[in-house]
């Protein structure tokens, strides 16, 4: 467990002193009494307004929440559209509050297509319109299995800075998404493709400062053993092939790196924080998996949709890194170092439930399971 105000690595494996009964809490924070709501309570803006959100869904839950939409997996539905599940959306979406149309017929109106959109948002869906499968699914998640998950991430935010650097780059694991903060705004946003569940990203914090051009691919051990040497065993010429080289032998295993190009799997670019867990940030050459809406396709490094632009706002204030020598950098074929002259707290997070600045209440899935074990040490 952190120090509240101290973030070094969030360890969702902990245990807590006590289990909590979330009827109790939830009465507590409407009734904004008792001792539960006195330990609850953080100076966190991110904090308050998910509890605001959650106090809306408890409120929901007392009225009888919302019943389940039945669909089939074909489902697709764009304005214009009739059908009976449409009726059903309406009404889905009038006791959540995205819907405030009077209408409630089966056919997909101009009214209902921001309600869909904000919706299909809030989920981290592709926003098209188009009633799916995936929207209805996401629907259909009851409401107290909402708030618990609302309820969970609260405890998370209660151990995240009160106030957090003015100039920060925020990492959301399940929202796939990299946010950089200037002057304590959002300054700009990419999509990331993160660790998948066998090789999940580590949750931590610690500073960025080094920017590498032309990247050198130090390839680990555990994928020299179980990816490079059965590649090289079905074909002796695979290490030239992938522009790759050994530089020596240790613990028995050839030590192999990957050399500048275009074909090198950290791509152009990459972000240095050190760190015990040797993750960073870095450029890729297989793009398509950003048109992926759940991307966790990695080895445990983040890698970014748009480098050359973090690589740009990073070094903006040392004049000698123009768009034009970043531009060549990241095409030469020697490994360059740059250390930045400011360095900026990197945050790697976890939430699967906040709501953003423009009041979005949002929910994603429990990639790595993170939600489910710490519900089990939380609640009775």
């Amino acid at each position: 467990m952190l120090i509240r105000g101290k973030l070094t690595r969030i360890n969702y494996n902990g245990t807590f002193p006590k289990k909590i009964n979330e009827v109790a809490l939830l009465d507590s924070f409407l009734s904004r009494s008792g001792k539960i709501l006195q330990d609850w309570e953080p100076v966190n803006i991110y904090y308050q307004r998910l509890k605001t959100a959650l106090l809306r869904y408890h409120v929901i839950d007392k009225a009888g929440g919302w019943k389940e939409i039945p669909a089939d997996k074909l489902i697709k539905y764009n304005p214009g559209d009739s059908a009976l599940l449409i009726k059903e959306i309406k009404k889905r979406l009038q006791i959540s509050g995205e819907y405030q149309g009077t209408d409630i017929g089966s056919y997909y109106s101009a009214e209902l297509l921001p309600a869909v959109k904000s919706k299909q948002r809030s989920f981290g869906l592709k926003e098209d319109g188009v009633i799916s499968y995936a929207l209805v699914t996401a629907l259909n998640i009851p409401v107290k299995e909402r708030i618990r998950q609302m309820l969970i991430n609260l405890e998370r935010m209660r151990w995240a800075p009160q106030e957090p650097e003015p100039d920060m780059i925020l990492v959301n694991i399940p929202e796939f998404k990299l946010h950089v903060f200037q002057d304590a705004k959002k300054l700009f946003s990419m999509g990331i493709v993160v660790g998948k569940s066998a090789n999940g990203t580590v949750i931590f914090t610690n500073q960025l400062k080094y920017v590498v051009f032309s990247p050198y691919w130090n390839i680990p051990p555990s994928i020299v053993r179980k990816e490079i040497l059965p590649a090289i065993r079905r074909n002796p010429n695979y290490l030239s092939k992938m522009n790759m080289e050994r530089t020596g032998y240790s613990g028995g295993l050839p030590v192999i790196r990957q050399k500048p190009g275009g074909n090198n799997s950290l791509g152009r670019v990459k972000f240095i924080f050190p760190n015990s867990y040797n993750i960073y940030f870095h450029d890729t050459p297989a793009k398509s998996l950003f048109n992926k809406e759940e991307r966790a396709f990695s080895h445990g490094c983040i890698r970014l949709s748009e480098p050359e632009k973090l690589a740009t706002y990073l070094l903006r204030d040392q004049p000698e890194w123009t768009t034009e020598t970043i531009g060549e950098a990241m095409n030469a074929s020697k490994e360059k170092w740059v250390p930045l002259s400011k360095e900026v707290q990197v945050f790697i997070s976890y939430f699967t439930a906040w709501v953003d600045n423009d009041g979005l209440l949002n929910f994603r899935k429990d990639i790595y399971g993170h939600d489910k074990k710490m519900a089990m040490q939380l609640f009775e």
